[in-house]
């Protein structure tokens, strides 16, 4: 927290007030063992030096089951959550959890947030291990739009891979393909993005 509030007291009075502060990088910020406190942390500091800042987290939505992560949550303006697939074959297949956790585990969480939240999707094909996967397929993109109904986010973000994968073998989907995925979304009513 220290290195925090030093940062935003240099901001204070300067030409660049941030007008967020998220919560993001390698790795998946909910599994701190300390997050309720950090965001209470970062609150309290933000509430303190820029009140009219966004807190933003972006998290795969593994640890919702967690009362800790889901209160820590709470306190943010803009949640981010992944939702990759539709059928529960897919996300395992993607997401690689390493607990017990189904689609529907994912779904039913997300559900909680009452349409107050973003749901981040990422698209791609290719080989995983030897085995074939596609989220893009119709069959895929009507389960996800399916769960998508049920959740009634804010907004989608779509986009595709964007960095180095631990799988060569994993294509980068294209902005129109991409697009047109985006169309589906806001024919159900929900706003998307794509990046």
């Amino acid at each position: 927290m220290n290195a925090l509030e030093q940062r935003l007291q240099g901001l204070k009075g300067g030409s660049l007030e941030p007008d967020s502060i998220t919560f993001a990088g390698n790795g998946e910020p909910t599994l701190h063992p300390e997050f309720l406190p950090i965001m209470q942390g970062v609150v309290e500091l933000r509430n303190k030096y820029f009140p009219l800042a966004k807190i933003t987290v972006l998290s795969n939505a593994t640890m919702l089951d967690r009362e800790a992560v889901r209160k820590g949550l709470a306190l943010a303006d803009n949640n981010v959550l992944k939702l990759d697939a539709g059928t529960d074959a897919v996300f395992q297949a993607i997401n690689r959890p390493l607990s017990p956790l189904s689609i529907e585990d994912i779904v039913s969480r997300l559900m909680e947030f009452n349409g107050n939240m973003i749901v981040q999707t990422l698209f791609l094909r290719g080989a995983i291990n030897g085995r074939q996967i596609d989220n893009t397929l119709p069959s895929e993109v009507n389960a996800w739009l399916g769960h998508l109904r049920r959740i009634r986010p804010k907004l989608v973000m779509i986009y595709p891979i964007d960095r180095i994968t631990p799988f060569i073998t994993l294509e980068k989907i294209g902005v129109s393909e991409l697009k047109q995925i985006a169309h589906q979304v806001e024919e159900i009513g929900i706003e998307a993005e794509v990046y």
